[in-house]
């Protein structure tokens, strides 16, 4: 934890805020089958605008469907306290004020959990 918590000070924005989501999102329950539907219909979105391994950006068209299909009020809800709960690994560092906006705005926060998934099944 040490280790991907020093990372975080040396990443970009997006991808820090991502990595945040994307740890934190570990503890929202998604159905294995309900994901890789999901996650398949959002390659082919990715695909169809261009190169799929194209970087990827918070604002692309397929993390906003991989999000919208996957977003619940509870599942929100539980990234939010996953994110709360990172609060003490994270305090006096960079990524401290990263976290805060992701818990601020639960709809970024999704959509950065999103943007995660994505990349890593493109990984």
């Amino acid at each position: 934890m040490e280790a991907w918590v020093e990372a975080l000070g040396s990443m970009e924005d997006e991808e820090r805020l991502a990595s945040l989501a994307y740890v934190a999102g570990q503890q929202v329950e998604i159905d294995e089958v309900e994901l890789n539907e999901a996650l398949r219909r959002a390659l082919v979105v990715r695909a169809v605008g261009g190169n799929p391994q194209r970087e990827l950006e918070l604002g692309e068209e397929a993390v906003g469907r991989l999000a919208e299909e996957l977003d619940t009020a509870e599942r929100r809800e539980a990234l939010v306290r996953a994110l709360a709960a990172l609060r003490s690994d994270v305090a006096g560092r960079p990524a401290a004020q990263t976290l805060d906006a992701l818990i601020a705005d639960d709809a970024l926060a999704w959509r950065c959990f999103a943007a995660a998934l994505l990349a890593a099944e493109l990984a």
